[in-house]
């Protein structure tokens, strides 16, 4: 196994990847990574939308048995917890765990009052799906997610191997030159699982309070936080 990048010894342009295969980078990214670091090393922190079923089967082809997390915040669409039950039917080998966090949704309220999601988005965020991923990297060398440099402008310069300054850790984005309909036709092709609020006008699900559907020829992510300049949950702010 090769010398581990890590946040302490990072160095810049360290590694490169082609991208004109038919994963675009992607599936040679994932063998780096999973021949880099030790499956204890190194989770993938999915979310189970349309970028996350790629990357589950693509990674699933690498390493079936990879450790998954997903950000159970309780406040989660049905239909996403009915694609995780499917995905974890169509690769049982993967070791997908859903981390909730340290507060109950009643213990949330109590502390800082019902609703926070309404008031505070920003805080709910911190307290149900940031601090949970801290703990979880706390022991890790490295974490993958499924950022697409055409998502937003926050995200147009990601690489696929990143510095990543607010969980002190090595970020790994496979899919930053995949497009909406590369992912689609992906899954499609595959006839792999997917969310259904997709068929919906959801092109991004995140929690139901937070969530609205998009017009057809609209950002990707505008449904996220409607009414306010929020456009992160906090997993990716720099």
């Amino acid at each position: 196994m090769a010398i581990a990048l890590t946040y302490q010894n990072w160095s810049e342009n360290s590694v490169a990847f082609p991208y004109s295969d038919e994963t675009k980078g992607a599936r040679s990214v994932l063998e780096w990574a999973y021949q880099t670091y030790s499956e204890e090393e190194l989770v993938y922190a999915s979310s189970f939308g349309a970028e996350a079923i790629v990357l589950l089967d693509l990674i699933h082809q690498v390493k079936p048995a990879a450790q998954i997390v997903f950000l159970d915040t309780g406040l989660h669409f049905l239909e996403t917890y009915e694609v995780i039950d499917k995905i974890e039917a169509r690769f049982p080998t993967l070791r997908i765990e859903r981390k909730q966090p340290q507060l109950s949704l009643e213990e949330q309220a109590a502390d800082y009052g019902s609703a926070l999601w309404k008031r505070n988005p920003s805080q709910c965020c911190q307290i149900r799906k940031v601090i949970p991923l801290q703990e979880t990297l706390t022991a890790k060398k490295a974490w993958i997610t499924g950022l697409r440099r055409e998502q937003s402008p926050t995200r147009a310069s990601t690489e696929f191997v990143n510095k990543d300054e607010k969980f002190e850790n090595i970020k790994i984005c496979p899919l930053i030159h995949w497009t909406w309909d590369d992912v689609w036709t992906y899954i499609k092709e595959k006839d792999l699982p997917y969310n259904s609020l997709h068929d919906q006008q959801y092109p991004s699900i995140g929690c139901f309070p937070c969530t609205q559907p998009v017009a057809a020829d609209g950002d990707t992510r505008a449904g996220r936080w409607v009414g306010t300049s929020k456009t992160e949950c906090g997993l990716h702010d720099r």
